[in-house]
């Protein structure tokens, strides 16, 4: 079910707005989407944080990851 909202833009967000409008969506269609795409970021952010963190945790993937550290900066001293 579809909700009314009011909501005050300020000159940054008004920009935004006109150009999403230029690409052919109606104000409410580029409003809805932006909503949604930055709800989809935060989600996207936490669990990319939630990702680091496990892989930090986990001691044989950071072994690797020194090793082929190790590794490159050898090669890159042979160079």
């Amino acid at each position: 079910m579809a909700q009314a909202i009011s909501v005050r833009l300020d000159g940054e967000a008004l920009r935004a707005l006109s150009e999403l409008e230029a690409t052919g969506m109606t104000r409410s269609e580029a409003i809805r989407a932006a909503v949604v795409e930055a709800a989809s970021r935060l989600h996207d952010k936490q669990a990319l944080a939630a990702e680091v963190a496990a892989l930090e945790a986990d001691d044989d993937d950071r072994a690797e990851m020194l090793a082929v550290a190790e590794l490159m900066e050898s090669l890159r001293a042979q160079g």
